[in-house]
């Protein structure tokens, strides 16, 4: 959904986002080719093959550091709009590593080339033989489910809770990937050196989610001051800048967005009907709340997506004590119309 409230198809700005990520996953492929075999004696189909597989897992790490790193900036917005794209980008990429590997390795031998991988360290004889390959071809797996089910057809039909568990997946299929590399790259004979970059990507993803987590964390904690009537405190008025929002957990463990706008502040759900996004790391365009993963939009004073789009999220009820915002922990119901609470000072 745009801003203009039409459903957003192929725009320039999406295709300007897809070619900058093709021209970089293009010029890696190449340019690691050409520096590998300017540098090593190499063979090109295991430098194209190597090339593909460091390229996927690069885009990995950058498609598991966005939802995190959003949470710090919204800068980050627009790479949450984009990130589906990057996940079927970086699919292509393992399917490119797969498909190299799988004919440089098992495509001339006695049996076909999937037996070949499933048997791969059989038997087992030791470390240097563990059986790397299969669990690649896991990971692979599920990324093309993940791809394949990308587009809001399969969210419509699959519902939001299967579709979301489905993509959660990828952190399954992340860390099949580290043991793929460890227990295949690292355990030849090789620069030592890829041993401490692949603990510095694990470490890396590891720390940006505990630190978004803890954030969250802290954020609820300081949210659930009670009011006597058991309203729940949502902090100083100024807090909140002009077009964005502060995130409040209500009963329930349920989320709040409360947004300042037009001199008022309102309240709705701060999860996204379409597919749980977080609401309040968005902000306001042309006065509706828009979701900072697809954009989808919604009427800040009475949550209800402008025509034609129908989505409808709950609202809630605001007060002001002193210099101090309440919001109401019982939801009214999807669409409801609530006039925007103002502080005293910008009452008529």
């Amino acid at each position: 959904m745009s801003v203009s409230y039409r459903a957003v198809q192929w725009n320039r700005a999406k295709k300007g986002y897809d070619g900058w990520v093709v021209g970089v996953a293009v010029a890696w492929v190449l340019g690691f080719v050409a520096v590998g075999a300017a540098t090593f004696d190499i063979s090109p189909i295991i430098l194209a093959l190597r090339a593909f597989g460091t390229g996927a897992l690069a885009l990995l790490v950058v498609i598991l550091s966005i939802g995190p790193l959003a949470r710090f900036t919204p800068r980050m917005a627009p790479f949450l709009y984009n990130r589906r794209h990057l996940g079927v980008v970086m699919f292509l990429m393992a399917l490119g590593h797969a498909a190299l590997s799988t004919l440089w390795y098992h495509g001339f031998g006695v049996l076909d080339p999937l037996t070949s991988i499933l048997q791969s360290g059989v038997p087992f004889e030791g470390f240097a033989s563990l059986p790397f390959q299969p669990l690649g071809l896991a990971a692979l797996v599920i990324l093309f489910a993940m791809a394949a089910t990308s587009h809001d057809f399969w969210l419509r039909n699959l519902s939001a809770r299967t579709w979301k568990a489905l993509h959660q997946m990828v952190y399954v299929a992340f860390a099949l990937i580290v043991a793929h590399v460890a227990f295949g790259v690292l355990q030849s004979d090789v620069w030592p050196g890829y041993a401490w970059i692949l603990i510095a990507v694990v470490a890396w993803v590891a720390a940006l989610h505990i630190a978004a987590g803890v954030r969250a964390f802290r954020a609820d904690r300081r949210a659930r001051a009670l009011a006597a009537d058991g309203w729940v405190q949502v902090g100083e008025v100024d807090e909140i800048e002009e077009g964005r929002a502060k995130s409040v957990l209500v009963a329930d463990q349920r989320t709040v967005a409360v947004f300042r706008h037009a001199g008022g502040f309102s309240a709705i759900s701060g999860v996204c009907a379409h597919q749980g996004g977080p609401l309040a790391e968005g902000r306001i365009v042309d006065g509706c709340v828009t979701c900072p993963w697809h954009g989808y939009q919604y009427l800040v004073d009475c949550g209800q997506s402008p025509p034609p789009f129908f989505e409808r999220i709950p609202t809630y009820e605001l007060r002001i004590e002193g210099r101090t915002l309440f919001v109401s922990p019982q939801a009214k119901p999807p669409g409801t119309a609530i006039p925007p609470c103002r502080p005293p000072e910008a009452r008529p």
